[in-house]
């Protein structure tokens, strides 16, 4: 019996190792780091063998794109997934609600909300909903059928339905409410936790991480196309915290970041091209604007608004090397303004470009270029003290002399001369010209 037992002993503890729920955090504006985290999360969930993969929601919405990247995941993901809003206050706006529709279970805290998933648009404001606001319901209401009719669907219309599109489909798949899956995208309506459950938006409602397990076990979900039953008694719950990998795919994607990134890489470009050999300026520059690239890869960059500031940039570097009273620095400084506000101007939460960073960006350029401009215009006005101009009128005495010629000292330094008039060792003279490397000079005038 002893015997049994011990032989058994490994098998149960490796039962017991398997029941591990992995617990990610999605939180703040989902984006590529976001995207990745999750992805490499699910990927060492399936690795690992985990029984399940908690998705901890608390967020106001992020890039399309990288919503999109997370619900494949999920979708693909044969380790159940369960989307859970928490802690009491988070939210899944927007993006959020695509990925709590995805997921095969939903879940929310007790005091925190969903939904106003309309879609925004680079270059500010959200898309209306097809029906229009209430000024645009009235006015259309003026226009016969006719017109009504042969009206065309824009831009905004098209990216909406899309979007309803989609979450509808998502809806259907895990048996949701479709309908108000509709309402979150084109009215942007939004539930409280408890709502959510009434209105058949969510599965459970669950107070902590605990309670969530307790209310899963034995329940049956869908799994890429397979009916599975979740066993979460005792299960053991592990957090992946955010790796290295992360945390910098996140301050690289950092739109405030990659902005300054760029400026730093053409600078540093521009300091290297002007003093060639110096190397830290271009080294510099070339990784800073290399991470530049990378970032804007990812995110959703206005090349207009990128071609601006390379304008700018170049005005503003024209009026140091070829003044015009400041008119090409003004230009340069008026592009890369609008440049910069073009670069990343939307309404997506997280992803536009501080106008605090901005404004001081652009204020420090355009003083750093008048501030070399200025020097460059007072060094005109300075004496000359080098070369042949800066001997012209400088004193020196006779060392010896014969005839029309010979030798005079003048800053130090001892040079052969000639004068039309005999000099006695000793004398001070004015040099007067310069003859290859022989000084004209005459006796120094009585009283200088």
């Amino acid at each position: 019996m002893l015997i049994c037992a011990a032989l058994m002993l490994p098998a149960l503890v490796k039962a017991q190792q398997g029941a591990v729920a992995y617990l990610l955090e999605l939180k703040g504006a989902v984006g590529p780091a976001t995207a990745d985290y999750i992805t490499r999360g699910l990927k060492k969930a399936q690795d690992k063998g985990a029984q399940l993969v908690i998705l901890q929601i608390d967020t106001p919405g992020g890039l399309d794109t990288s919503m999109r990247v997370i619900i494949r995941d999920i979708l693909a993901s044969p380790v159940p997934v369960v989307s859970y809003v928490a802690p009491s206050g988070a939210r899944a706006a927007s993006a959020g609600t695509f990925i709590l529709y995805a997921s095969p279970v939903a879940a929310m805290a007790p005091g925190t909300n969903l939904g106003a998933a309309t879609p925004v648009r680079v270059g500010g404001g959200g898309f209306p909903s097809p029906g229009g606001d209430d000024k645009a319901k009235e006015d259309e209401g003026k226009k016969d059928d006719k017109a009504s009719a042969k009206r065309k669907p824009g831009i905004e219309d098209k990216v909406v339905n899309d979007a309803v599109a989609y979450i509808r489909g998502l809806a259907q798949m895990r048996k949701r409410n479709v309908d108000w899956a509709e309402k979150a995208v084109t009215e942007a309506a939004s539930l409280p936790a408890e709502e959510a459950l009434k209105e058949n938006v969510i599965d459970i409602v669950a107070d902590n991480i605990s309670d969530l397990l307790v209310q899963l076990n034995g329940r049956k979900i869908d799994v890429m196309g397979q009916d599975r039953e979740l066993k979460t008694t005792g299960m053991v719950v592990e957090a992946i915290k955010p790796d290295w990998r992360t945390e910098l795919l996140a301050i690289i994607t950092n739109p405030n970041i990659a902005y300054v990134l760029m400026l730093i890489g053409i600078y540093g470009l521009l300091l290297e091209f002007y003093n060639p050999g110096v190397l830290i300026p271009g080294v510099t520059g070339a990784i800073s604007l290399l991470l530049a690239l990378y970032a804007f890869q990812v995110l959703p960059v206005n090349y207009a608004g990128l071609a601006l500031i390379i304008l700018g940039i170049a005005l503003m570097t024209a009026e140091v090397f070829a003044p015009s009273f400041g008119m090409l620095g003004l230009g340069g400084t008026a592009a890369f303004v609008f440049g910069s506000i073009l670069l990343l101007d939307m309404d997506v939460p997280g992803y536009g470009i501080s106008w605090t960073l901005i404004g001081s960006l652009a204020l420090l350029s355009a003083g750093f270029f008048l501030f070399v401009m200025s020097m460059l215009m007072r060094s005109r006005h300075r004496p000359v003290v080098t070369g042949k101009e800066e001997m012209i009128g400088s004193t020196g005495h006779v060392i010896d002399w014969n005839g029309r010629f010979g030798r005079v000292r003048v800053h130090g330094e001892i040079w052969s001369a000639k004068s039309n008039k005999s000099l006695d060792p000793g004398r001070a003279v004015e040099v007067r010209a310069i003859e290859g490397l022989t000084l004209i000079v005459q006796p120094e005038a009585k009283g200088r």
